[in-house]
C-alpha cells in the first residue's frame, strides 16, 4: 500500500477560517493525510511540519499575507534542513508579488480558490491523478 501524501495546511493573513477547513476536509476525502493549523506564524508552521513529518506545505494566502511571511518560512525551513518539503500557496495575494515568492521556491501559486486545482497538483507530487475533477 502506497503511503499517503502528508500535507500541512496553514495560512498567512487573517480571515476565512472556514475556507481552510473546507480545503482540509476535501483533501482528506481525496486521500491525503492532512494536518491543518490555524496559526499564521512561519515558525509555528515549521515546528508543525517537523513534528508531523510532512511531505508538503499548502499555504492559503489571505488579506495581510506578505512576501516577508514566505521569506521567513523559507529561511526557517533552510535552518532546519527541510528544503525538500514542497510548498504551494494560493488565494488572495498581490499579483505583483507572486513572481517573488515563486523565485523563493513556491512550487505553484493558485490564484483564487480552486480547491480541486490544488488537489490535482498535489496528487501529481506522488504521481497520482484525481479523476474526474468536479
Amino acid at each position: 500500500m502506497e503511503a499517503k501524501l502528508r500535507i500541512l495546511l496553514a495560512r498567512f493573513g487573517t480571515g476565512h477560517e472556514k475556507a481552510l477547513l473546507r480545503l482540509a476536509r476535501t483533501c482528506s476525502e481525496a486521500g491525503f493525510e492532512v494536518i491543518c493549523i490555524a496559526d499564521s506564524d512561519p515558525r509555528a508552521i515549521v515546528v508543525s511540519a517537523i513534528q508531523e513529518c510532512v511531505d508538503h506545505i499548502g499555504i492559503t494566502t489571505l488579506p495581510g499575507a506578505s512576501v516577508e511571511d514566505f521569506r521567513r518560512l523559507f529561511d526557517l525551513l533552510r535552518q532546519e534542513g527541510l528544503q525538500d518539503i514542497r510548498i504551494t500557496a494560493g488565494g488572495i495575494f498581490p499579483q505583483k508579488d507572486i513572481p517573488a515568492i515563486l523565485e523563493m521556491g513556491i512550487s505553484q501559486f493558485f490564484p483564487g480558490s480552486s480547491i480541486y486545482g490544488k488537489i490535482e497538483a498535489w496528487k501529481a507530487l506522488k504521481g497520482e491523478r484525481l479523476s474526474p475533477t468536479p
